[in-house]
């Protein structure tokens, strides 16, 4: 905002600002550039390059032992739902409240979704789960923590545990984030991050694969198209388990090259770790704000939550849905663009079951529709400042008086 005062009346907010770069970061790619040598792959003894040692710097921050860079966090979680044994036609669970990389990876996969209801936390529904798990038969969770939203992992895992169901994590909201001190990304068979701007480390895209299980490791080094020059490859593996899938293996052409991760290095570590504070600091002063708001409902997190908040959502309780669209113009009249996940139509990135029409399948979801479609979403760059959520919360809060009056 231009002054101090919440009661500003239009706000010059730019919510899709990010920073820059670090300088470490810009100075190895420009390395990089000034070489030539950006493919993460090299012969005639080539050592080990970004790519690599990106891994090797992720896999210790997580505290697991492989690591294997992608394209994109959805390549990640197509290759961790084809290298944990999922095959065309197999149902994969998956919760209702994600964005459409998550649903189509699982179309990549050749998979059936069967999609799991939301809850007004905006987190999966372990009944739904419980109940679905029973009746599909299905043997894989494709787990999204949609929003930086943890569930109760603990409660989750018991249910994966007694249905034989294999947990893959989409943790593109949640890179530095932990439910009850143990990460996002390890409570499964694998974990899949996205490095894609507007998440926390940013590369323009990018995806990063964990595990802790060398055969799905290794099946995925080769099917992100490693050719037979996996050894170059730091957090792997032993040749022995590459020696089991190397005539099995396609090659997808999934790789990471060297120049995003070069440009992502940088901002793991402490870096990561103070860009999460000062999220959440943002975020607790726009919820402090709007806490009590009538029609505001804001979700429930529990201490066990060690969630980083890059975003922020709310629910319009209560609203016709002519009530809640005539909120959010309300909102970008005065500068302030909110993303409503309950429109009719997809727009940007946002979009919610119904608009996957390639599934081909009905999803009974009794709840998504009202949770969904009363839900509000916007982005908490780092650049916004106190005044600046105080005059979002004063926003939002005249928005929806002004339906009423």
């Amino acid at each position: 905002m231009s002054d101090n005062s919440p009661q500003h009346v239009r706000m010059q907010l730019d919510l899709t600002w990010q920073e820059a770069v670090p300088p470490a970061g810009v100075q190895a790619a420009l390395a990089l550039m000034e070489s030539g040598k950006m493919h993460r792959y090299g012969e005639t003894g080539a050592k080990p390059g970004e790519a690599a040692a990106l891994e090797a710097q992720f896999a210790a921050e997580l505290g697991t032992p492989y690591c294997v860079a992608m394209n994109s966090c959805g390549s990640t979680m197509f290759a961790a739902l084809r290298c944990s044994g999922v095959r065309p036609g197999d149902k994969v669970l998956s919760n209702c409240f994600t964005l459409a990389p998550v649903p189509g990876a699982i179309a990549h996969a050749g998979a059936l979704p069967v999609l799991v209801d939301v809850t007004e936390d905006l987190l999966i529904d372990l009944e739904d789960l419980r109940r679905k798990a029973a009746q599909s038969g299905a043997k894989t969770l494709l787990l999204s923590h949609m929003r930086g939203h943890i569930c109760d992992m603990d409660a989750l895992t018991a249910i994966c545990r007694e249905f034989g169901i294999a947990l893959i994590e989409d943790c593109a909201h949640t890179m530095g984030a932990s439910w009850n001190g143990k990460a996002t990304g390890t409570w499964g068979v694998a974990g899949c991050f996205s490095l894609q701007s507007y998440k926390h480390a940013n590369s323009g895209e990018g995806g990063l694969l964990v595990t802790a299980d060398a055969d799905l490791a290794a099946q995925a080094v080769l099917l992100s198209g490693s050719y037979m020059l996996y050894t170059s490859h730091v957090a792997r593996p032993g040749p022995e388990v590459f020696e089991r899938w190397k005539y099995h293996t396609p090659n997808f052409s999934l790789r990471m090259s060297n120049l995003p991760a070069a440009l992502a290095r940088a901002q793991l570590g402490e870096v990561l770790q103070e860009r999460c504070q000062r999220w959440n600091q943002r975020y607790g002063w726009l919820a402090g704000a709007l806490e009590g708001t009538a029609h505001v409902r804001l979700p429930h997190r529990p201490p066990q939550e060690q969630f980083v908040a890059s975003s922020f959502q709310f629910l319009l309780r209560d609203m016709t849905r002519a009530q809640m669209q005539a909120v959010i113009a309300a909102c970008a009249e005065q500068g302030l663009h909110i993303k409503w996940f309950g429109a009719d139509e997809p727009v940007g990135f946002t979009s919610v079951w119904t608009h996957w029409r390639y599934f081909g399948q009905a999803q009974d979801l009794p709840q998504a529709q009202a949770v969904l479609g009363a839900l509000c979403d916007l982005r908490l760059p780092l650049s916004l400042t106190q005044a600046d959520c105080l005059g979002i919360a004063h926003t939002i809060r005249a928005a929806v008086k002004s339906v009423f009056s």
